[in-house]
Protein backbone atom coordinates (compact mmCIF):
# COMPACT_ATOMS: atom_id res chain seq x y z
CA UNK A 1 0.00 0.00 0.00
CA UNK A 2 1.12 3.28 -0.49
CA UNK A 3 2.30 5.40 2.46
CA UNK A 4 2.85 9.24 3.55
CA UNK A 5 4.13 10.16 6.40
CA UNK A 6 2.46 13.95 7.87
CA UNK A 7 3.35 15.47 11.12
CA UNK A 8 -0.46 16.03 12.50
CA UNK A 9 -1.43 17.86 15.47
CA UNK A 10 -4.56 18.43 16.63
CA UNK A 11 -5.71 21.24 18.55
CA UNK A 12 -7.80 20.61 21.35
CA UNK A 13 -9.06 21.83 25.14
CA UNK A 14 -10.48 18.11 25.72
CA UNK A 15 -12.34 17.56 29.14
CA UNK A 16 -13.66 14.19 28.40
CA UNK A 17 -11.96 11.39 28.35
CA UNK A 18 -11.88 8.13 25.79
CA UNK A 19 -14.23 6.01 27.51
CA UNK A 20 -16.89 9.13 27.98
CA UNK A 21 -15.89 9.82 23.95
CA UNK A 22 -16.68 6.32 23.19
CA UNK A 23 -19.82 6.45 25.46
CA UNK A 24 -21.08 9.49 23.29
CA UNK A 25 -20.56 8.28 19.84
CA UNK A 26 -22.37 5.35 20.39
CA UNK A 27 -25.53 8.07 20.89
CA UNK A 28 -25.01 8.65 17.02
CA UNK A 29 -27.27 6.41 15.86
CA UNK A 30 -28.75 8.35 12.53
CA UNK A 31 -28.09 12.11 11.96
CA UNK A 32 -30.47 15.03 12.05
CA UNK A 33 -27.78 17.22 10.36
CA UNK A 34 -25.24 16.99 7.64
CA UNK A 35 -22.22 19.61 7.11
CA UNK A 36 -20.33 20.84 4.63
CA UNK A 37 -16.43 20.90 4.96
CA UNK A 38 -15.37 23.93 4.92
CA UNK A 39 -12.76 23.45 2.02
CA UNK A 40 -14.01 20.65 0.00
CA UNK A 41 -17.78 21.73 -0.72
CA UNK A 42 -18.64 18.35 -1.77
CA UNK A 43 -17.54 16.82 1.22
CA UNK A 44 -20.18 16.16 4.30
CA UNK A 45 -20.40 14.96 7.72
CA UNK A 46 -23.14 13.93 9.78
CA UNK A 47 -23.71 14.80 13.49
CA UNK A 48 -21.52 12.46 15.36
CA UNK A 49 -18.11 13.11 12.96
CA UNK A 50 -18.96 16.42 13.72
CA UNK A 51 -19.28 15.83 17.73
CA UNK A 52 -15.74 13.66 17.37
CA UNK A 53 -13.98 16.22 15.27
CA UNK A 54 -15.35 19.19 17.93
CA UNK A 55 -14.60 17.37 20.83
CA UNK A 56 -10.85 15.60 19.83
CA UNK A 57 -9.79 18.47 18.11
CA UNK A 58 -9.95 16.41 14.88
CA UNK A 59 -11.05 18.25 12.17
CA UNK A 60 -7.12 17.37 10.62
CA UNK A 61 -9.21 13.52 10.00
CA UNK A 62 -11.61 14.96 7.63
CA UNK A 63 -8.88 16.79 6.31
CA UNK A 64 -6.80 13.69 5.94
CA UNK A 65 -9.99 11.87 4.56
CA UNK A 66 -11.02 13.89 1.76
CA UNK A 67 -7.39 14.53 0.47
CA UNK A 68 -6.84 11.08 -0.16
CA UNK A 69 -10.27 11.06 -2.60
CA UNK A 70 -8.38 12.05 -5.39
CA UNK A 71 -5.63 9.94 -5.40
CA UNK A 72 -4.91 6.54 -7.74
CA UNK A 73 -5.57 4.09 -5.45
CA UNK A 74 -9.08 5.87 -4.74
CA UNK A 75 -9.50 6.45 -8.21
CA UNK A 76 -9.12 3.28 -9.91
CA UNK A 77 -11.67 1.29 -7.96
CA UNK A 78 -14.66 1.98 -8.70
CA UNK A 79 -16.36 0.30 -5.43
CA UNK A 80 -14.21 2.79 -3.42
CA UNK A 81 -16.59 5.45 -5.32
CA UNK A 82 -19.31 4.36 -2.63
CA UNK A 83 -17.85 2.40 -0.08
CA UNK A 84 -15.04 3.20 2.06
CA UNK A 85 -13.60 1.96 5.59
CA UNK A 86 -11.55 3.99 7.29
CA UNK A 87 -9.40 3.55 10.55
CA UNK A 88 -7.34 5.92 12.42
CA UNK A 89 -5.19 3.49 15.00
CA UNK A 90 -3.34 5.35 17.80
CA UNK A 91 -0.01 4.07 19.70
CA UNK A 92 0.00 6.48 22.52
CA UNK A 93 3.83 5.54 23.78
CA UNK A 94 5.09 7.95 21.25
CA UNK A 95 2.02 10.03 20.38
CA UNK A 96 2.07 8.33 16.73
CA UNK A 97 -0.82 6.67 14.56
CA UNK A 98 -1.50 4.98 11.39
CA UNK A 99 -4.79 6.04 8.89
CA UNK A 100 -6.11 3.73 6.99
CA UNK A 101 -8.68 2.99 4.09
CA UNK A 102 -10.18 -0.29 3.42
CA UNK A 103 -12.56 -1.47 0.70
CA UNK A 104 -15.17 -2.73 3.13
CA UNK A 105 -14.04 -6.47 2.76
CA UNK A 106 -10.54 -6.16 5.14
CA UNK A 107 -8.14 -5.51 1.77
CA UNK A 108 -5.83 -2.62 2.87
CA UNK A 109 -5.90 -0.06 -0.23
CA UNK A 110 -3.92 2.54 1.20
CA UNK A 111 -2.49 3.95 4.76
CA UNK A 112 -0.60 7.19 5.86
CA UNK A 113 1.64 6.94 9.04
CA UNK A 114 1.71 10.36 11.36
CA UNK A 115 4.60 11.32 13.13
CA UNK A 116 2.42 12.81 15.93
CA UNK A 117 -1.13 13.39 17.55
CA UNK A 118 -2.83 13.88 20.44
CA UNK A 119 -5.77 12.22 19.47
CA UNK A 120 -7.26 10.67 22.64
CA UNK A 121 -8.95 7.19 21.48
CA UNK A 122 -6.57 4.42 20.68
CA UNK A 123 -9.00 3.37 17.78
CA UNK A 124 -11.58 5.15 15.28
CA UNK A 125 -13.38 4.37 12.60
CA UNK A 126 -16.03 5.43 9.82
CA UNK A 127 -17.22 5.29 6.83
CA UNK A 128 -17.28 7.39 3.77
CA UNK A 129 -20.48 6.43 1.41
CA UNK A 130 -21.19 8.65 -1.49
CA UNK A 131 -18.71 11.54 -0.11
CA UNK A 132 -20.72 11.40 3.43
CA UNK A 133 -18.61 10.52 6.18
CA UNK A 134 -20.37 9.06 9.47
CA UNK A 135 -19.76 6.89 12.04
CA UNK A 136 -20.64 2.99 12.17
CA UNK A 137 -23.86 3.56 13.67
CA UNK A 138 -25.00 6.05 11.92
CA UNK A 139 -25.04 3.49 8.78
Amino acid sequence: PNVKRRKIMTLKNNRHTPVQIHANLRQFTGSENYYKHGLFRNFIYTDGIKYLAETCGAYWLLDAINCWQNERQILINPRLAHFQFWRLRVNHNNNSAVLSCEDGDGKVILTQNIEFTDFPLIEFTCYLINRTLLLPLEY
